[in-house]
């Protein structure tokens, strides 16, 4: 999300010029040698004409870069900024101009000034080494100092100065296996200043007490923003934390598997993937993490455990033998013999009624019962099963309806319809999603199968033995609207920090059929250019509907799907159109702590109010949500119990945007993501349309009515 750098002077009045240089105190700020004394600084800056007067500022500014070594105080100097120049944005205890910052040439979306205390814990000199044992943290030396990346949290400033540290403690484990076991704590705190340009979010104003929000979403145990007497906006965040070992994040990872590549090790938690340089000397390891948007430098170091048995004691003189190890091991007791015989199987159990499947009749009569283990066969033949009831409609598959031909009746068409766990139209057939595995980077579609459900089979055939990521959500409308994962590989391309879903993240049944989600971590998310292939466009009215998950969530900014920027930048608000589901505070809320179904239109999160006692926090295991609009006046949120029961109206009310709609297609992140940045937010997608039109109440009913007739989590 690069953003054009203007020209400090540019927009200045001549009057702010001078008003800045005599009441600001310029000659005061003025490193020697200048000659000239302040008192003949304040007569001469009055009669300056405006060129010569932005002179003297380019002129003050290198005087001071010159006796600042660059940005911040000379070596001696303590203070985070102090003394700062920020071509771009206010550095704390810096020059001013327009009054918009606390220092720093400020200028239009600019950075806070870079601060003046100098890192003093050094990096790995790295050498690799064989990294199996149990290692004990003996000492950690980590700096947070330096400028923190403000556009991969999202923020609207590139640069924000940080001062602090880290402390790692306890104990990591590493096995022949490739997995490791961390069970170290990581401790620590920073402080930073928070210009004007940098209290934004996805461009939309955050005022500094909220912003906070921010950085906890980032992994911080707390995080605190104040505003001072001068208006100025400071902030603080503590870490503690357990595993992780030397990196703050929000899903720090206990366990997990480890690869090593000469002198760089990648640890692959359920959740994260961290990366080191490492060496290791004798008994000694030494690891440098890797931070993405921190200002980390230092080294965490480690002592092996002896695995070595003990020596048996020396003989005493004359005297009773040394307590020495024992000598010959006793040997292993003998397992006790297997049971002669198996145990005679009981009776086989009556047969229950058959599973109603999609309109068949049950089961014909239940299963002989099977032989006892390792016994005989058992005496008695279980009775027939009692006869099912017909089954209702089946919902979706290559027989009966999905959601997408209940909005296609309603004149409401899909035109876009992804799903990682079945068919969304009663006669799609096609690839759901594809993956690739580790291994050899092959790929391979994912089918529906013959039950209208995801072929999972396939994907455990294909994984086995390696690890896979979902690179495609195939579209099922036949627009051809599939989203890809926004990485640096990738067609669409997306932030180096960004990777694709693990397709094996998390199984579960829905209707007795194994089937896997779209399991979105953060720095995860997948786009498509949708503008072309009839993605509602401007003013059209859209509608949206996700079942996602009340159990894996964030307050992170922003787990979106729906219709997103072009740009994959900030283009203007109303630009998206797009169903939120997070804990995420920083704009409007619903009642509780959330997650809360929301829209967003770029430019913040809405829930109709702050806080909307009407919008409930959703923790269901499984959740509907929707947000529709009908593009000029009115839109709706909407939501419930995928699993059970009626949606519950939210919302209806006044669009807060004139809508501009772009015609891209998010999933898991805002629309100001993910080429230049990456995403913090996180989540899980089951299945999802949007749609064209403004579907009636009783439309979305049926479709939930269908959700819950495929019976997830059964």
């Amino acid at each position: 999300m690069l953003r054009p750098r203007r020209s400090f002077a540019k927009g200045v009045s001549h009057a702010r010029l001078r008003q800045w240089a005599q009441g600001d105190g310029i000659a005061s700020k003025l490193p020697l040698p200048l000659n000239m004394s302040p008192t003949t600084m304040g007569r001469i800056v009055p009669r300056l004409t405006p060129l010569g007067l932005v002179r003297l500022v380019g002129a003050v500014a290198i005087a001071l870069i010159t006796a600042t070594s660059g940005c911040g105080g000379g070596s001696g100097s303590k203070g985070a900024g102090s003394g700062g120049i920020s071509s771009g944005g206010a550095g704390s205890g810096g020059i001013s101009i327009g009054g918009a910052g606390s220092g720093g040439l400020r200028a239009s979306g600019g950075s806070s000034g870079t601060g003046g205390q100098q890192a003093t814990c050094t990096d790995v000199a790295p050498c690799g080494g064989e990294l199996v044992g149990t290692w004990n943290v003996s000492s950690s030396c980590l700096d947070l100092v330096g400028d923190m990346d403000g556009y991969l949290l999202y923020l609207g400033c590139e640069k924000v100065p940080v001062t602090g540290s880290l402390e790692v403690t306890g104990t990591w484990t590493v096995n022949a296996d490739g997995s490791y076991a961390d069970q170290t704590s990581t401790k620590g705190s920073m402080t930073f200043p928070l210009s004007s340009a940098c209290l934004t979010v996805s461009s939309a104003p955050v005022e500094c007490f909220k912003i906070a929000g921010v950085f906890t979403a980032a992994g911080w145990t707390t995080a605190k923003c104040e505003t001072d007497a001068g208006g100025d906006c400071h902030c603080s965040a503590t870490a503690d934390q357990a595993a992780g070992i030397g990196l703050v994040s929000p899903l720090p990872s206990k366990n997990g598997k480890y690869t090593t590549s000469g002198s760089a090790l990648t640890l692959e938690g359920a959740d994260e993937t961290s990366e080191y340089s490492y060496c290791v000397s004798g008994t000694t390891l030494t690891l440098t993490p890797k931070s993405a948007s921190l200002p980390l430098t230092g080294t965490v170091v480690l002592a092996k455990e002896s695995t070595s048995s003990g020596t048996g004691g020396a003989s005493g003189g004359g005297g009773v033998r040394g307590s020495g190890g024992a000598t010959t091991g006793t040997g292993g007791k003998a397992g006790a013999g297997g049971a002669s015989g198996g145990v005679t199987g009981t009776g086989g159990r009556g047969g229950t009624g058959g599973r109603v499947t999609a309109g068949t009749g049950g089961a014909t009569g239940g299963a002989a019962g099977g032989a006892g283990s390792g016994g005989t066969g058992g005496s008695t033949t279980g009775t027939g099963g009692t006869a099912g009831a017909g089954g209702t409609t089946a919902t979706g598959g290559a027989t009966g309806k999905g959601p997408c031909d209940i909005y296609g009746e309603a004149n409401n068409k899909c035109v876009a319809a992804h799903s990682t766990v079945r068919a969304l139209f009663g006669g799609y057939t096609g690839k759901l999603y594809q993956v690739k595995r580790a291994s050899d980077s092959k790929t391979q579609d994912i089918s529906v199968g013959a039950d209208g459900f995801a072929d999972s089979a396939a994907q455990d055939t294909f994984c086995a033995g390696t690890t896979c990521v979902i690179t495609f959500v195939y579209d099922q409308s036949g627009n051809g609207n599939d989203v890809e994962a926004e990485t640096a590989d990738s067609k669409v391309g997306g932030n180096k920090g960004q990777s694709a879903s693990n397709a094996a993240q998390e199984p579960f049944t829905v209707g007795g059929h194994k089937v896997y989600s779209l399991y979105l971590k953060q720095s995860q998310a997948y786009w498509r250019d949708g503008s072309k292939s009839n993605v509602p466009l401007g003013s059209s009215p859209q509608g949206i509907y996700m079942v996602t998950s009340g159990k894996h969530y964030g307050s992170g900014c922003c787990f979106d799907y729906g219709n997103g920027p072009l740009s994959r930048s900030v283009s203007g608000c109303g630009t998206m159109d797009a169903v939120n589901f997070s804990s995420n505070t920083m704009w409007e809320k619903g009642a509780g702590a959330g997650p809360w179904v929301m829209a967003d239109f770029e430019c913040g999160l809405k829930a109709g109010a702050n806080p909307n006692p009407n919008v409930p926090s959703m923790t269901y295991t499984y959740v509907t949500a929707i947000q529709k609009n009908n593009g000029t006046s009115e839109y709706a949120l909407r939501g419930g119990d995928a699993t059970a029961g009626k949606l519950g109206n939210f919302y209806k009310g006044k669009l807060p945007f004139k809508q501009a709609k772009e015609g891209a297609i998010i999933l898991g992140s805002g629309g100001d993501c993910c080429y230049s940045n990456t995403t913090l937010s996180q989540g899980t997608f089951y299945e999802g349309a949007i749609l064209a039109g403004y579907p009636l109440d009783e439309t979305d009913d049926a479709v939930q009515a269908n959700i819950v007739a495929a019976q997830y989590g059964k």
